[in-house]
């Protein structure tokens, strides 16, 4: 479960709000709404789809071989004459 902390309590120990980031998400308020989250970095870029670091280009680029030769040709028929 995550731990909420009010907005003044994460400033005065965002040390520990941090070291506690490590582990789960910090939910932090204001006002007593939920206004924002410290999450550890890696969490952030699984999250934002960043976790690899690879673009479609470096991918694409590195197919194994048992997919490289896939008969990808796209077929020449045009469908079937219909009577309207």
């Amino acid at each position: 479960m995550e731990k909420t902390w009010q907005l003044q309590e994460a400033k005065n120990r965002f040390s520990e709000v941090l070291r506690e980031a490590r582990a789960k998400p910090q939910i932090i308020t204001l006002h007593g709404r939920e206004e924002a989250v410290v999450l550890n970095y890696a969490a952030y870029r699984r999250m934002t789809g960043k976790a690899s670091g690879k673009t479609l280009l470096d991918v694409l680029e590195n197919i194994p071989p048992e997919f490289a030769n896939l008969d990808l040709a796209r077929s020449r028929d045009t469908g079937r004459d219909v009577e309207l």
